[in-house]
């Protein structure tokens, strides 16, 4: 296919080649993708400043995006890659093969730096999804950060750089300028711009530090929203109240006033308040796991509403997010589902051979083109992450949806941790579109 680059595209492949450490946080659907390739295609064989880059992704990413969009376009033809999958020996026959590109999942980056046995001789790095290297104290964080004073130029791609606020942002520059712009130690950065909360463990921004902040990586960064630059379908977003009722609502409150849910035989407790959100999230779902790995019915309020939600749809394809295991397992049981985990079940939903399909967002939200098998999606239990719950809905709402309109429903038990969840997201998305704003390319 041949490639005929937007203005927007043409400008952030202008940036890749002149910036040598660059974040580019780009849209869903903007096509980062074919943008970094065309880049890296000019970098090797136009100027000659690349000999070796490695890619990194989600390992889905490798395989559905990075090998698919080499494959996919004129200007690309010829230029190989080796994707560093699989068992021990198949990564190791994949380093050795003489390729262009290296692409490895991101699980992987320790193992390759730490334990493979072969020198690390990559003189470009791409993350995609950068954000996922937000965690300084990571294995894959510290991997990395090792070898980068030997590498040459690093690319950070991600569309949510800092879904749980600025305290992300840190890990991330800090592969990509080796702490220039927000310090060597994470120390640093939280002396500079934040102030410690009453508990002792979370920081809270200090006055003027956002714009502080921006303006310290605004050079390296450039960022673009999907609805600026595509014609995008309608979003639609609702929340469908799910009422508890008698002792469900009991139940619900006993735990989380007392952290304790008694039962014959078990008890389930919440040792913290991390532990007691997730305790919390089951209960409002229907369903929780106790102490020794069993699960407890408490409701099918949730269920049932997503049956009404359904039956609504008069066959049109839904697409259903849902969190835990025990909640896949009783959607399942009552309708025919399918739980996307293969190439083939995504071929499937995208065919529209399957009316209702399942998606769990920490494994399948980033990278996979899901819009033509449908344009709704049920959210079930929503998650804490921001960026989960924009990268999966961004599997519907992006560039190449035929409906007019995507919506997405919230089943959201009254009353219930549910709501300080969707509180929570929409607080961070305002954090994180402020930063976006700042870094904002601005395109004649």
């Amino acid at each position: 296919m041949e490639y005929k680059p937007h203005e927007y595209q043409k400008y952030a492949i202008d940036f890749i080649e002149t910036h040598p450490q660059a974040a580019v946080l780009l849209g869903c659907g903007l096509g980062k993708t074919s943008i970094t390739l065309t880049a890296l295609n000019d970098l090797m064989f136009d100027s000659f400043v690349v000999r070796k880059p490695l890619i990194i992704a989600p390992i889905r990413v490798c395989r559905n995006s990075w090998a698919a969009e080499l494959a996919k376009w004129d200007h690309l033809d010829g230029m190989t890659c080796s994707l560093i999958l699989g068992t021990r020996e198949q990564r190791l026959a994949a380093l050795r093969n003489k390729a262009d590109l290296y692409i490895i999942n991101r699980e992987n980056v320790q193992w390759l730096i730490e334990e493979s046995g072969l020198p690390f001789d990559f003189d470009m790095v791409v993350i995609d999804e950068m954000s996922s290297f937000k965690n300084h104290q990571s294995k894959r964080f510290k991997a990395l950060r090792k070898v980068r004073p030997f590498v040459k130029r690093i690319i950070g791609l991600t569309g949510t750089p800092c879904s749980n606020g600025l305290m992300d942002l840190w890990a991330q520059f800090r592969l990509l300028d080796k702490g220039e712009r927000l310090g060597k130690r994470i120390g640093q950065y939280r002396d500079a711009y934040f102030k410690p909360d009453w508990n002792g463990y979370t920081y809270s921004l200090l006055p003027g530090a956002d714009k502080a902040i921006y303006a310290k990586i605004a050079d390296i960064s450039i960022s673009m929203k999907t609805t600026d630059y595509l014609q995008m379908p309608e979003l639609v977003s609702v929340s469908i109240p799910v009422i508890l009722q008698g002792l469900e609502l009991e139940q619900y409150q006993k735990m989380e006033s007392e952290m304790v849910l008694p039962y014959a035989n078990d008890e389930i407790t919440a040792a913290n308040a991390a532990v007691l959100c997730g305790k919390l999230v089951q209960l409002s779902s229907g369903c929780i796991y106790t102490d020794n790995g069993n699960t407890k019915l408490i409701h099918n309020r949730k269920l049932d509403a997503l049956e009404d939600l359904i039956e609504a749809q008069n066959g049109k394809p839904v697409l259903v997010a849902y969190w835990y295991q025990h909640e896949r397992d009783r959607i399942m049981a009552r309708f025919d589902a399918r739980d996307l985990r293969s190439d083939q079940d995504i071929a499937d939903w995208n065919a529209g051979k399957i009316p209702i399909a399942l998606i769990q967002p920490s494994s399948a939200g980033h990278g996979l083109n899901l819009q033509d098998g449908g344009s709704t999606i049920i959210w079930f239990t929503l998650p804490w992450s921001l960026e989960l719950y924009q990268q999966t809905n961004a599997r519907l709402w992006r560039q190449g949806q035929r409906a007019e309109s995507v919506v997405i429903i919230h089943l959201t038990a009254v009353g219930t941790i549910d709501e300080n969840i969707m509180m929570a997201l929409e607080c961070k998305d305002k954090t994180q579109a402020a930063m976006m704003k700042a870094v904002k390319a601005s395109i004649k």
